[in-house]
């Protein structure tokens, strides 16, 4: 875990903000969520402060999950060339059609209890970004797992191969009623960086793009109208995917609630920083 950034040229108390939560304040700072191998800063890069989370979302967030809002430094990115926009689409719609490729069909499974909906997300390694979803009240079940490929039954070892066209996404059990989709996305884009294409720090590869699986049209026009007022505050292009949820491979058991195995809290509204390894 990142101790000091120094070697950045700036301190701890740069980097540090503060949200109100409840009738307290509530501090975050950049070393609550670096990693030693997923840095939020690579050195040498101009530090850029954008208010990229606007108060009312800020707020909230804070009422349902505080843990997720930090004062990350986004890496840059320009805009990609059309090639690469089109790389991923390729992958995830070649083949047959869903009849007789399940990897190409629809995302038929039931949500797990009554009353419930599904979401999916994509956002760069889902352990750290399952285990965000997991803290979050309303949610009652979460799964980590293979989305929008090619291949049917993909392996760890073949998404990470870049083979199979999928992405490493969250599926999220919610109850709509005590969490709004509204606070889903929320929590989607303050997790990550949608502004680089195929990365999040230095995880690099297909499978860690940016991505927002839709189950209904309803689900889709927030995801829309939230890509696009997103985009507004982002002078870099978000490259975020929005697609319909295609059929959820869950990954190998040891992916599932991986940092929570690891003595991580899962706890409803726990504060604790959440820290990626393995």
């Amino acid at each position: 875990m990142l101790k000091s950034s120094h070697k950045f040229g700036i301190n701890n108390a740069q980097l540090r903000t503060t949200f109100n939560h409840g009738s307290a304040p509530f501090n975050l700072s950049l070393e609550q969520v670096a990693t030693p191998h997923r840095p939020l800063i690579n050195p040498g890069r101009e530090i850029v402060r954008p208010a990229f989370i606007k108060p009312a979302v800020q707020d909230r967030i804070l009422r349902h999950h505080p843990t997720i809002i930090n004062e990350s430094t986004p890496e840059k990115s320009t805009p990609p060339p059309q090639h690469q926009q089109q790389q991923i689409a390729a992958m995830s719609s070649s083949g047959v059609d869903g009849a007789a490729n399940p990897a190409l069909g629809p995302d038929t499974d039931a949500p797990a209890g009554e009353g419930l909906s599904q979401a999916q997300f994509a956002a760069g390694c889902f352990w750290s970004v399952e285990l965000a979803y997991q803290r979050l009240p309303g949610v009652a079940r979460t799964e980590v797992g293979y989305s929008q490929g090619h291949v049917d039954e993909p392996t760890y070892r073949g998404v990470c191969g870049g083979g199979t066209g999928h992405a490493e996404a969250v599926r999220v059990h919610y109850d709509p009623k005590e969490c709004p989709y509204a606070v889903l996305l929320d929590v989607f884009w303050a997790k990550h960086n949608p502004t680089t294409l195929n990365r999040q720090g230095n995880d690099v590869g297909t499978q860690y793009r940016s991505g927002i699986y839709y189950y209904t049209a309803e689900q889709e026009k927030e995801a829309r109208e939230s890509l696009e007022e997103k985009q507004r505050e982002w002078k870099e292009q978000i490259v975020t995917e929005l697609l319909p949820a295609k059929k959820f491979y869950p990954a190998e058991d040891y992916h599932q609630q991986y940092l929570e195995k690891g003595g991580q809290s899962a706890k409803k509204r726990c504060s604790d920083p959440i820290r990626c390894y393995g």
